[in-house]
C-alpha cells in the first residue's frame, strides 16, 4: 500500500445496465488508476430502487470494498438482515437506531485503515436524525481508529451537500455527494484539505432521465398522472471520482473526475 492511497468512488449505480457498466469498466479503471479502495453507491442497483443481498454479493465478488446506500435502502425487504450481517455495506448513519444496518464501516488494506460514512440529507429525504449532528458522533467513534475517512452525503439539495463539505473540511479526507445522478463541476480540495464534489453522478443510462426511460419521465411531467417508471437501457456511462489521499491522515492531495461511456461487446452471431 502506498503512503498516499487512492480511493475510487463510483456514483449511484442504476439498474441492471448500471451494474453491467460498472462490472464492464472496473478492470480497466483498476489498471488505469490503481485504486487501493473501491467504494460504490448501490442504492439504485435493483431495478432502479434498492439493493438485494445477491446484487451486493456480486459487487463484493467483483472487488468492491464498501457499498454505500441512501433513501432507497429498505425498498427490498430481504436486505434488512443482510445489513446486520457484518458485511461492508452501510446505510445513512442518521437513520433511526432501530432500523437495520449501520452508518459507518472500517476497511483495511496493507495497514491503511479507511473509514466510510454514509449520511442522508434532511431536506426532502427522510432521515430520523440531523446529519450535521450525527456525523459528529460518528467521527468521534472513528477517532484514532482510521487513517482516512470518506463521507457519502446522499442528499437532494445542493446547498445541504455544500454545507456538509465546509462543515467537515479538515476533519475527513473526502465528502462526495450522491443521489441527484448528475455530475457537478465543482470538484476540488477545500482549504482544510478535504476533497469535495457536490454530486459524483450516476453509473447507468445517460439516455434516460436520471435513469428512467425518457418517454415515461416526460409523460409524467406533462400529464401530472402516475406513470410506471422503468430503467432506461440507452447510452450507459460510468460516473466516478478518484481521490488521492495525502500522507497526513484525514487529508487529500487531489480529486479527479471519471466520466466514461461503456460500449458492451456485440452479441455473438
Amino acid at each position: 500500500m502506498p503512503s498516499a492511497p487512492t480511493i475510487l468512488f463510483v456514483g449511484d449505480v442504476v439498474g441492471g445496465l448500471g451494474r453491467r457498466t460498472l462490472l464492464g469498466l472496473l478492470p480497466a479503471l483498476r489498471q488505469r488508476h490503481a485504486p487501493d479502495f473501491v467504494v460504490v453507491n448501490g442504492e439504485n442497483i435493483a431495478g432502479g430502487l434498492g439493493i438485494t443481498p445477491k446484487l451486493a454479493d456480486e459487487l463484493f465478488a467483483a472487488g468492491v470494498d464498501v457499498i454505500t446506500l441512501g433513501n432507497h435502502t429498505y425498498r427490498r425487504a430481504e436486505i434488512g438482515p443482510y445489513l446486520d450481517s457484518g458485511k461492508a455495506i452501510v446505510r445513512p448513519a442518521n437513520y433511526l437506531g432501530t432500523q437495520p444496518g449501520r452508518g459507518s464501516v472500517i476497511v483495511e488494506k496493507d495497514g491503511v485503515r479507511l473509514g466510510v460514512v454514509n449520511l442522508s440529507g434532511n431536506v426532502y429525504l427522510r432521515a430520523g436524525r440531523v446529519a450535521f449532528l450525527e456525523v459528529d458522533a460518528v467521527l468521534a467513534e472513528l477517532e484514532g481508529k482510521v487513517d482516512h475517512v470518506l463521507v457519502d452525503m446522499h442528499a437532494e439539495v445542493t446547498s445541504e451537500k455544500v454545507a456538509m463539505g465546509w462543515y467537515l473540511d479538515g476533519r475527513v479526507t473526502a465528502v462526495v455527494g450522491t443521489h441527484t445522478h448528475v455530475p457537478t463541476a465543482d470538484l476540488r480540495v477545500l482549504p482544510g484539505g478535504t476533497a469535495y464534489i457536490t454530486d459524483v453522478g450516476m453509473t447507468g443510462p445517460r439516455g434516460g432521465v436520471i435513469g428512467v426511460k425518457k418517454e415515461q419521465a416526460i409523460s409524467s411531467m406533462r400529464t401530472h398522472m402516475n406513470v410506471r417508471f422503468e430503467t432506461s437501457e440507452e447510452d450507459p456511462w460510468l460516473n466516478a471520482v478518484v481521490i488521492t489521499c495525502a500522507e497526513r491522515p484525514l487529508r487529500a492531495q487531489a480529486i479527479e473526475q471519471v466520466l466514461e461511456p461503456w460500449r458492451p461487446a456485440p452479441a455473438a452471431g
